[in-house]
C-alpha cells in the first residue's frame, strides 16, 4: 500500500510581504456657515398617522396630528368631499404631510369602501392636497392589497394576551381559536407555555394594514402545542372555490358541531354544579353560558330544523333546533329572534342576538346541547362529533399545499422565535 500527498502553493504572495505606505491629504469642507444656510433652506416636512374618533373635529384631528393651520380646518369643515373624513364611522386611518411651521401639505384618508356595489377587495382613498394658496380634494376607490406574514407567540396568561403580545389582529386570532375550538378547551385546557404558529393573510390599503372589519384576511395555516400535543390546521379550497380547513392529515376542521354558538365568547358558567344567581341555591347547570354584549350575533351550530322560536318562561327568547340521530340544542335569553318554526337553518347561520329576557342577571346566551332529550355536555359533543376528509381525487393537490404551509409554519417558529411576529 502507498500514499501520495499533494501540496498546492498559492499563486497570490503573501500580503504581510506586500510593501506598505501610508498618505495623508487634507480634505476640504464647506464652512459651517454655509453648511447652516443649506440646512436653513431646506424644507422639513413631518409625517404622522391616526385614526379618526368619534368626538374629533376638523381642528381637534389637526391639531393632534401636530398640524397648525386654520385654512385647512375650514377647508376641511367646508369642502363636500373633504367633510367626508369625520362624516359616518370614526375609525379612518389618517395621513398628513405638514411643512416646518406645522401649515398642512397634504392629508390621505383610507377607510372601507363607501359604494354599496364594492366589494371587500377595495378601499376609498380621500386625499386633500394644497394648491398654492387654494386646496384640491378628490375621492376614489383602490384595490387592496393582500400580503402573507408569519407569526408565533406563547401563552403566559391567555391566548389573546399571546396574540396581543405577537401583534396578531384580534380577528385573525379569533379565527385561530375557532379553528382549534373542537380540539382545545380555550376556556379550560389552555397551559403556560402553550405555544402557536400562524401564517395568515393581511389586507393593506397602499401598504398600510388595514384597520376595517373587512380586512382581517383569512388564517392560512397554524399550528397549536397544547400541553405537548400539536394540533394544525390549514386552508384548503377545491377547484370550484370552496373552500374549508383540514389538518395536515385531511382530517376536516370543520365537524358536525361547532364548539360554540358564536365566534370566540368568554364562557361564564359552564356545564357543572353551579351557585344560580337567581334561586340562591346549589343547582346542576345543564348548559354552558357565555357572557357577551347584547346584540351578538348567536348561530347554530349545526344544520338542522327550528322546532320552536318563541318565550318560555325563565328562558326569555328562546329557539330550539333539532338535528340528526335524536341531538336538539337550546338558545335562551335572546334579545332577537331571526328565525321561524319549521325553518331549516346551516350551520354556522345567524338565528338570533345575545339579550338579558327572561331570568337573566345581565346579558349572555344560554346554550344547552341534548341528546334524545337529556343534556350533555356541548364541548364533549363538538369534540366527538363526526368530521369530513379529503377525496382521493385532491390528496396531491392538498399534500403539496399542506408541505408549502408546514415550511411556512417552521419559518415562523425561527423567525419570531415563539415570542413575536415577523413579516
Amino acid at each position: 500500500m502507498s500514499a501520495t500527498a499533494f501540496g498546492i502553493a498559492p499563486m497570490a504572495p503573501d500580503a504581510a510581504d506586500l510593501p506598505q505606505r501610508i498618505i495623508s491629504e487634507p480634505v476640504a469642507h464647506e464652512a459651517v456657515s454655509s453648511q447652516l444656510e443649506a440646512l436653513a433652506a431646506h424644507e422639513l416636512t413631518l409625517s404622522r398617522n391616526d385614526l379618526t374618533r368619534p368626538s374629533d373635529t376638523a381642528d381637534s384631528l389637526l391639531k393632534r396630528m401636530g398640524v397648525t393651520d386654520a385654512a385647512a380646518a375650514n377647508f376641511l369643515r367646508r369642502d363636500p368631499v373633504a367633510r367626508r373624513l369625520l362624516d359616518g364611522r370614526s375609525g379612518k386611518m389618517v395621513q398628513v404631510v405638514a411643512d416646518g411651521d406645522g401649515r398642512l401639505v397634504s392629508l390621505v384618508a383610507r377607510y372601507a369602501a363607501e359604494s354599496t356595489d364594492s366589494t371587500a377587495s377595495q378601499f376609498t382613498r380621500l386625499t386633500v392636497e394644497r394648491d398654492g394658496s387654494s386646496w384640491r380634494s378628490r375621492i376614489a376607490l383602490a384595490p387592496l392589497q393582500s400580503q402573507v406574514r408569519l407569526a408565533s407567540g406563547t401563552v403566559q396568561s391567555s391566548f389573546f394576551a399571546a396574540s396581543d403580545e405577537a401583534r396578531i389582529p384580534d380577528a385573525i386570532a379569533a379565527q385561530m381559536a375557532e379553528m382549534f375550538a373542537a380540539d382545545i378547551d380555550f376556556h379550560r385546557e389552555l397551559r403556560k407555555g402553550d405555544t402557536f404558529s400562524i401564517v395568515y393573510e393581511a389586507l393593506t390599503a397602499d401598504g398600510e394594514p388595514i384597520t376595517w372589519n373587512q380586512g382581517t384576511g383569512r388564517v392560512l395555516a397554524a399550528e397549536f402545542v397544547n400541553g405537548g400535543k400539536a394540533y394544525q390546521s390549514v386552508w384548503y379550497s377545491d377547484a370550484g372555490g370552496r373552500g374549508a380547513y383540514f389538518g395536515f392529515d385531511g382530517q376536516s376542521k370543520r365537524r358536525t358541531f361547532l364548539a360554540s354558538p358564536m365566534e370566540f365568547s368568554r364562557i361564564t358558567s359552564g356545564f357543572a354544579m353551579r351557585f344560580h344567581p337567581i334561586m340562591q341555591t346549589w343547582r346542576a347547570h345543564r348548559g354552558v353560558d357565555y357572557g357577551a354584549p347584547t346584540g351578538t350575533a348567536v348561530r347554530s351550530v349545526a344544520d338542522g330544523v327550528v322546532t320552536f322560536a318563541g318565550v318560555q318562561n325563565g328562558y326569555g327568547n328562546v329557539i330550539e333546533i333539532r338535528h340528526t340521530n335524536d341531538r336538539s340544542t337550546l338558545y335562551a335569553h335572546l334579545s332577537r329572534i331571526g328565525v321561524r318554526k319549521g325553518e331549516r337553518v346551516s350551520q354556522g347561520e345567524t338565528i338570533g342576538a345575545v339579550g338579558s329576557t327572561g331570568w337573566a342577571t345581565g346579558p349572555h346566551l344560554h346554550f344547552e346541547f341534548k341528546v334524545d332529550g337529556q343534556q350533555q355536555d356541548p364541548l364533549k359533543i363538538a369534540k366527538s362529533s363526526e368530521a369530513v376528509t379529503i377525496s382521493s381525487a385532491q390528496r396531491a393537490d392538498f399534500t403539496a399545499r399542506a408541505l408549502t404551509y408546514k415550511a411556512q409554519l417552521a419559518l415562523a417558529q425561527t423567525i419570531s422565535g415563539a415570542h413575536g411576529a415577523g413579516d
